[in-house]
């Protein structure tokens, strides 16, 4: 499972870190930089990229590398925060449905890696702390 997102990452993570921190995304990586539970994609990208539990969740953010670069990306999207020096919305950030997959990655994380507090803080600032109802359901169940 790490193999295919460190491939995609190496070749795509500096230009998505750069697009972040200039706050609007342009090209396409969002499945495999901020991935979210199987289920919720439909498109063959979504799915090949999708992690399948929550133990796979934690495992991908235990990566030193990836785990590493999801904070990193994150924190870039923070930079933009309601209360930011340059404030976006995450439909400007991101564009439909990119910034609905921000939400369920965050909710994703933010259960895999509770004592990580940058992504409950990047649903705060975004989503008024809510979660996503479609990614808890595929947790709980």
């Amino acid at each position: 499972m790490i193999a295919k997102f460190l491939a995609a990452q190496d070749r795509a993570y500096p230009e998505a870190l750069r697009e972040l921190r200039a706050g609007r995304k342009e090209t396409h990586w969002m499945w495999f930089m901020f991935p979210q539970l199987a289920g919720l994609g439909r498109s063959e990208m979504a799915q090949r990229y999708a992690l399948g539990n929550l133990d796979a969740a934690a495992a991908f953010f235990a990566h030193p590398v990836l785990g590493a670069r999801l904070r990193a990306l994150t924190e870039a999207v923070l930079l933009h925060a309601p209360d930011a020096a340059a404030p976006r919305d995450l439909h400007t950030i991101f564009g439909t449905p990119d910034d609905l997959k921000f939400i369920s990655s965050m909710t994703l994380f933010a259960h895999a890696a509770p004592e990580e507090p940058l992504f409950r803080a990047a649903l705060l600032a975004f989503n008024g702390g809510e979660e996503d109802r479609r990614t808890l359901d595929l947790l709980q169940s």
